[in-house]
């Protein structure tokens, strides 16, 4: 199902960006800094220490809501590219499979054991492998503006998709239940990759 009306943290940025319209920020210098944060964010979690991971959290999420800004700032400052689109999708696949990698990593003296680190794995594998089926959705779709490097959205509804999940994230782990939504998590990046594989050929047979 997807979305009826934009949601409401990408609402919320293009009122926040406002002021860097007319600066000399650029849409790809904002998704550069939000793949930092994001790497930042996953190398705290990492350590497996839970003061880190309260950190690693905290600038996950905050990664991921500034992930908004870029394409706002590149619709109002009329920057839209197809770098900028190919750019973005880099960036966020490789912030979360980052993610995935790092919370395998923090939870092998887990309940899962060596297990976490192979769940890590192939969840973030899962993450990269749906870029590009996201991608082949995109290519296939004829309500998107290739041109402008517009892209698909998340499934959602009233204004929530799918991926605002991941703003649990902090909360989550601050009253530490991180694991279990590693775990969840981590399950849910295979199926999500599935469902992306279902709709591209679902796309690719109109």
């Amino acid at each position: 199902m997807t979305n009826d009306l934009p949601p409401y943290d990408q609402r919320i940025a293009r009122v926040l960006v406002g002021p860097l319209v007319k600066s000399p920020v650029t849409p790809n210098q904002i998704t550069l800094l939000t793949l930092i944060i994001a790497l930042g964010g996953a190398a705290l979690l990492a350590t497996g220490d839970p003061q880190n991971a309260d950190w690693g959290a905290g600038l996950f999420i905050l990664s991921r809501f500034l992930d908004h800004f870029d394409g706002e700032l590149a619709r109002q400052k009329q920057m839209t590219s197809k770098f900028g689109y190919y750019l973005d999708y880099l960036s966020g696949s490789t912030s979360y499979a980052a993610l995935f990698v790092a919370l395998g990593i923090g939870f092998r003296d887990g309940l899962l054991g060596q297990w976490a680190i192979a769940l890590g794995i192939t969840a973030a594998l899962a993450a990269v492998a749906s870029m590009f089926t996201n991608l082949g959705i995109d290519k296939a779709s004829d309500d998107i503006d290739h041109e402008a490097g517009d892209a698909t959205g998340y499934p959602g509804l009233k204004g929530f998709e799918l991926e605002d999940g991941i703003y649990l994230l902090g909360p989550i782990t601050w009253i530490g239940y991180l694991e279990p939504f590693f775990i969840v998590a981590g399950v849910g990046a295979s199926v999500y990759f599935l469902w992306t594989v279902w709709v591209l050929v679902g796309v690719r047979g109109k």
